[in-house]
């Protein structure tokens, strides 16, 4: 693994979460392996960065498209439930 690298992926394990972090190593090494390199470099981390989100963005993007999302109509407008005594 390059050193910028290593260093990409200690900055990304320490604004997320470590087992993010390790989970990139094995994603990164496959990229590299389909491109036929030799090394995980800093491109490989950033395509796997791209292609798989830690939970912090995840909730982020749900935040910022929730009103698109099919169940946000249904708690938009709940409807009072009836009941028969």
């Amino acid at each position: 693994m390059a050193d910028d690298a290593k260093e990409l992926l200690t900055k990304v394990g320490f604004e997320t979460s470590l087992r993010y972090a390790i989970q990139l190593i094995t994603a990164a090494h496959i990229v590299c392996q389909r491109r036929k390199g030799t090394e995980v470099e800093i491109e490989d981390i950033g395509r796997v960065y791209s292609m798989f989100v830690d939970v912090k963005r995840s909730t982020q993007f749900l935040m910022e498209y929730q009103e698109q999302y099919m169940f946000n109509e249904v708690l938009a407008d709940p409807e009072p439930m009836q009941t028969t005594s």
